[in-house]
């Protein structure tokens, strides 16, 4: 059984290179459905940092959904992920499941347009709608 899992993707750490990085990685290792366009948006707590690029990409995965989480944080270290101090602070890629099968399961979807924006231009584009699940 295939899964279709909406993510959040976020860097502010050379986003260009680290985005083309993460969409080449994604293609290849899982079915890439859809992508919104990157957006640049403002730091969120801690203000000290450059802008953010911000997109959602819509992929179908066999694992489930903790295997799927793991394997986005290994991603995320494959691109030089550092986990630091300060949770907000500059990445080099962030990749956050916000809908899984159809449902939303992360609350950064209600509460930051960073998110929201984004996951609903590629929702909108690729005619997919999401609802909101028990978020966790």
């Amino acid at each position: 059984m295939h899964h279709e899992c909406v993510i959040s993707v976020g860097s502010n750490i050379e986003p260009e290179h680290h985005f083309s990085q993460a969409l080449e990685i994604l293609s290849s290792e899982c079915e890439l459905v859809a992508r919104s366009s990157a957006v640049r948006t403002s730091p969120v707590g801690f203000q000290h940092q450059p802008d953010f690029l911000n997109a959602a990409l819509v992929v179908r995965t066999a694992l489930d959904r903790d295997a799927f989480k793991a394997y986005l944080k290994e991603v995320e270290d494959r691109l030089g992920r550092v986990r630091g101090p300060i949770k907000s602070g500059p990445r080099t890629m962030d990749l956050d499941i916000v809908a899984w099968d159809g449902e939303i399961v992360d609350d950064g979807y209600f509460k930051h347009q960073y998110v929201r924006g984004p996951v609903d231009a590629v929702l909108s584009a690729s005619g997919r709608s999401i609802s909101a699940g028990p978020v966790s």
